[in-house]
């Protein structure tokens, strides 16, 4: 039993307190800046319970107040760091990210706390997880191929700037969906690589093609040695999609979208759809990382959450190998619900 447990036998409301500090010195730092009562809006609390708070952050130099908001110093995003194990212990995510490693087959497994379907703040919770994650996989110089999607751009969002410029490259790992363009592969690169101190390329090809044309693709030199570079990366960070969702989204036809329900399509990613087993159901004509590609990069790290994600990540993990999970409590209780079942 640790100092932290037997503190908790003989002052139980020392943890409580330390859960709720806490829990108001991260959401500082996920809104920053952020005004007071738009704090207690996010917390679902009042402007006066968290005055006193407030107050101790200030004294401590925990965090600076501006005229914008409120902000985390070095300091609070150092105690956070810290604080962060600690939390997830007491919380009984630390086992279950053990539970999950083992039940996935996957290297390391972070889980944030709540449910991203029911609250849209989890996700940030899931960004800032997942920022940190790359980060701790980077080994200068490298490269890094990210995909496009709601999860990759709040990972970009929440990169904490770099004091410098780093030997660090990020690409496309494909071509863009036709959707709004702050989620395709190319802006979320160019985000990501601006916060990291790194550099970013293009990569102008459309995601959906026909066999013909990405044959075709392929063979112009431009694409090619793109495309090479991509295949290369050292690093691999990418969201996981439910298949039908991700097929309405990329505008499948209905026959396809058929094919894929009389199939059991339950996953998408990198343009591959599987069902509940992990077999490949389906197989979209794209230029640029291919799932055989995988094997040779050093890190696949995979980010996704909500409970409705469960029967998708334990798909993809079926399929290929994953060495790092960000994910919440809600795909978590899913997947393990499903594992035991």
């Amino acid at each position: 039993m640790n100092s932290l447990q037997l503190s908790h036998r003989l002052v139980p409301e020392l943890t409580g307190k330390l859960r709720s500090r806490y829990r108001v010195l991260q959401r500082v730092y996920l809104h920053q800046p952020i005004g007071r009562r738009s704090l207690a809006h996010v917390l679902g609390t009042t402007e006066r319970i968290l005055r006193a708070d407030v107050e101790l952050f200030k004294e401590q130099g925990l965090i600076d107040v501006g005229p914008l908001g409120m902000s985390v110093t070095e300091a609070g995003e150092a105690l956070i760091a810290e604080l962060d194990p600690v939390i997830r212990a007491l919380d009984g995510r630390h086992d279950t990210e053990h539970v999950l490693a083992r039940a996935l087959g996957i290297e390391h497994v972070t889980i944030v706390a709540g449910d991203s379907a029911e609250d849209e703040i989890v996700m940030r919770d899931i960004g800032h997880a997942a920022a940190h994650t790359l980060r701790s996989h980077l080994r200068l110089p490298c490269t890094v191929a990210v995909t496009g999607g709601s999860s990759m751009a709040m990972i970009a969002d929440m990169m904490p700037r770099a004091a410098q410029p780093q030997a660090i490259e990020v690409l496309p790992a494909r071509g863009g969906l036709g959707e709004r363009v702050e989620l395709l592969a190319n802006t979320i690169a160019s985000q990501l690589a601006d916060k990291l101190g790194g550099t970013y390329r293009m990569f102008h090809v459309p995601e959906s093609l026909s066999k013909a044309t990405a044959e075709r693709l392929s063979q112009e030199p431009s694409v090619s040695e793109m495309v090479q570079r991509i295949r290369g990366a050292d690093i691999v960070i990418h969201g996981i999609g439910d298949a039908l969702t991700m097929a309405r989204r990329r505008r499948l036809d209905d026959a396809t979208i058929e094919l894929l329900r009389s199939r059991g399509a339950v996953a998408e990613a990198f343009g591959y759809y599987f069902d509940a087993q992990g077999c490949i159901v389906h197989v979209m004509n794209t230029v640029g990382l291919r799932l055989e590609d995988l094997s040779g990069i050093r890190a696949v790290i995979g980010v996704a959450g909500g409970a409705a994600k469960g029967a998708a990540i334990r798909a993809v993990a079926l399929a290929y190998q994953i060495d790092a999970l960000v994910t919440d409590e809600g795909a978590a209780r899913a997947i393990i619900e499903q594992c035991q079942k």
